[in-house]
């Protein structure tokens, strides 16, 4: 049996609700630089291990496969238009929004669910995209909703 092709394979996955996060590292500049990702999981909880898939010709790629450290920002249910901010290209995805650096210097989104700090441990190529595993080092959680995201729409909990 052959693969499904690509529209199929996209309402397949879109029928499954995800959160929505921005990664986050800083360039070989110094400059902070970020991406909208959905496709991020858990892996492990002995060492607190997770990953996040990024598509090889995003121009993130290349930010976070040099950085020895990135984030994930878990966006909140009023964050749809940061969402899209960081989803679209933007020569400087931070310029208008409020942000800061934590200890490692990993820009770290205001307002959100959640941010999580992460050690790269390894990397994987995967067809048309790239896994980066992180070692969770930190990260914060508040009491805000998070955004999701479900068949090409972004919704809230009820």
């Amino acid at each position: 049996m052959s693969p499904v092709d690509a529209t199929t394979f996209r309402q397949l996955l879109g029928a499954f609700a995800t959160g929505v996060a921005v990664a986050t590292a800083r360039d070989a500049g110094g400059r902070p630089a970020g991406m909208t990702a959905s496709a991020i999981a858990s892996v492990s909880l002995d060492p607190p291990l997770l990953l996040v898939c990024v598509w090889q010709a995003a121009d993130f790629h290349a930010t976070i496969a040099a950085a020895t450290h990135f984030g994930l920002n878990i966006l909140a249910d009023d964050q749809a238009p940061l969402s899209r901010h960081f989803a679209d290209d933007h020569p400087d995805r931070f310029a208008d929004c409020a942000w800061h650096a934590d200890g490692t210097g990993v820009p770290i989104l205001d307002g959100t669910v959640a941010h999580i700090i992460c050690a790269r441990d390894a990397v994987y190529p995967a067809g048309d995209h790239t896994i980066f595993l992180g070692r969770v080092l930190d990260g914060a959680v508040s009491d805000r909703a998070p955004l999701l995201h479900v068949r090409g729409t972004y919704g809230r909990l009820r």
